[in-house]
């Protein structure tokens, strides 16, 4: 089980509504809780409309006691929500691949594997790894277990930002041209319309998405400014 600390993102599945709190079960981390106030931001008149039992939630860690955790869904980014999803899902078709291979053995396999490390993070290093495996199944399973890896195309995630971009100058044309020049780190930038823009960067999963594109965004704006020319960000 994974010590939880304030500002964790963690999935949750909604057990019951008492009132205007909802109880929750944190994966793999226990029981926590949800007031009405956290759900979503303004007033809430249902909650049912938000939540419902046996629901998947994705929450944020707000305080960690004794014996419970207190939790936002309001505060949750939609980044963070898709990233924790993404995650969510390769652990699953990790689990998927043991199960294939070790069958009923799998479970408890996967639980010694997550002692150490995340278990799509643990298989996708024993593609160059194989010997990693057979600590915990014969060398045989090991090579079935890679083989599938192999043969198991990822799917790649995409990440989009829109941003404004505007130059008084006589030559604001070729200026916004030098700044958009990104194309050695492999971003795509679309023009939308009146100056505005669509940054798009795809990666192997969220967390080296979002890298990629916060950075783009950061070179941007740098550029922006050395050019003289008027950076905005779309909000999220």
């Amino acid at each position: 089980m994974k010590e939880l600390k304030e500002g964790d993102v963690v999935l949750c599945t909604v057990e019951k509504i008492v009132g205007t709190t909802v109880f929750v079960r944190i994966e793999d981390n226990g029981q926590g809780s949800i007031i009405v106030s956290e759900i979503a931001p303004g007033r809430i008149r249902n909650l049912r409309d938000y939540v419902v039992p046996q629901k998947k939630i994705i929450c944020k860690v707000l305080r960690v006691g004794r014996d419970y955790v207190n939790l936002s869904l309001r505060r949750v980014v939609e980044g963070e929500r898709k990233e924790l999803l993404d995650k969510y899902e390769k652990e699953k078709n990790s689990l998927s691949i043991l199960k294939s291979v070790l069958s009923e053995k799998a479970l408890a396999v996967a639980e010694k594997i997550k002692k150490e490390s995340g278990l799509n993070e643990f298989l996708q290093n024993c593609k160059s790894s194989p010997e990693k495996l057979q600590v915990y199944m014969t060398k045989e399973q090991a090579e079935r277990v890679c083989k599938i890896l192999a043969e198991k195309k990822e799917k790649k995630v995409e990440i989009m930002r829109e941003f404004a971009l505007k130059s008084d100058h006589s030559d604001g044309a070729k200026r916004i041209k030098r700044i958009l020049d990104l194309s050695i780190n492999n971003e795509n930038i679309k023009y939308l319309a009146a100056s505005k823009f669509r940054l798009s960067v795809t990666a192997k999963d969220f967390k080296e998405a979002n890298t990629k594109i916060n950075n783009a965004v950061k070179e941007i704006e740098k550029r922006a400014k050395q050019e003289q020319c008027d950076f905005s960000l779309k909000e999220k």
